[in-house]
């Protein structure tokens, strides 16, 4: 079940960063992360995930609900999950500044597609760690993406990096190639898609190739997909690419899971280590989800 391949990688890279997030990565060269860890930066309990998954599991939850994709609906859950800890394990314990100006937006009566922020500061990478769910449906085309990644992260840039991301795991989800191979392809519908946008100018490093400089691993969406792209190119299995996001440093939940969404689905989930899937609490209602939303993808 590629649903559960791919979400299931994804929470689990999601609770390896939790820990250590804003970690250095010179702090990270001393102690890296191994394994599942408990506590750390938000003092919660091992297995923990983030806002990452939780509005990824919102995301999905809507889609099956309303068997289709109403970005009022998609709105309305992500405020359950900030104000009622919907979608959660616990609590609510984190949450970018982008997306709760959006949400903010929204409950004070903006129209779900006029929410997100358009501005270039708007451009972190709070859209792209929910964009995954989106791959998985047959024929989903680039203005749906977009307009997902807008509820919240509106700015052309944001936008550009989901439809890459998205783009990147449709190519795993259908063919049998190398994951750089998966990569250029899906760059080159990036590139002449978005030939007229000067936002592309952005993915410079991504479309050359090029990560001979710095790879810089906080919130910063272009930053982000830099870092996964980085991680998955450097590895050749699941929990190398997740460990090696992870202990970059910064964003450590973001880059691991949005890293762990595709290695799970490149890899599958039998790859993924099973002391780290069991402990995570609550794994077992994500699964059940997985396999509603499969059957949504499917019914066609």
């Amino acid at each position: 079940m590629k649903v559960k391949d791919g979400i299931c990688g994804f929470i689990v890279g999601d609770a390896l960063g939790v820990p250590v997030e804003f970690y250095s990565r010179r702090e990270l060269e001393e102690d890296p992360v191994v394994g599942m860890r408990g506590h750390g930066t938000y003092d919660m309990p091992k297995g923990t995930w983030s806002d990452d998954s939780s509005m990824t599991i919102a995301t999905m939850a809507s889609i099956v609900e309303k068997q289709g994709i109403d970005y009022d609906d998609i709105m309305k859950k992500f405020c359950a999950w900030a104000d009622e800890d919907k979608y959660n394990q616990y609590y609510t314990f984190d949450i970018g500044n982008t997306t709760s100006r959006g949400l903010r937006r929204f409950k004070q009566g903006s129209e779900a597609l006029k929410s997100g922020g358009s501005e270039v500061r708007d451009n972190g990478n709070g859209s792209l760690m929910r964009i995954l769910p989106l791959a998985f449906i047959p024929d989903i085309d680039y203005e749906t993406v977009e307009n997902v990644s807008g509820l919240t992260h509106a700015h052309d840039r944001s936008k550009i990096a989901c439809v890459l991301y998205v783009e990147i795991a449709k190519s795993m989800l259908e063919n049998d190639l190398t994951i750089a191979e998966h990569i250029k392809n899906s760059v080159e519908k990036i590139k002449e898609h978005y030939k007229n946008n000067e936002e592309l100018d952005s993915f410079k490093r991504i479309i050359d190739d090029d990560f001979t400089g710095e790879i810089r691993s906080g919130g910063y969406v272009i930053d982000t997909i830099e870092s996964v792209i980085y991680c998955l190119k450097n590895t050749d299995n699941y929990r190398d690419a997740v460990l090696k996001a992870v202990n970059l440093g910064g964003d450590t939940d973001t880059t691991a899971c949005i890293c762990g969404g595709l290695a799970g689905i490149y890899y599958g989930y039998d790859a993924i280590p099973i002391d780290w899937i069991e402990a995570i609490p609550k794994l077992d209602k994500v699964m059940s989800l997985c396999e509603k939303f499969e059957a949504y993808c499917d019914k066609d």
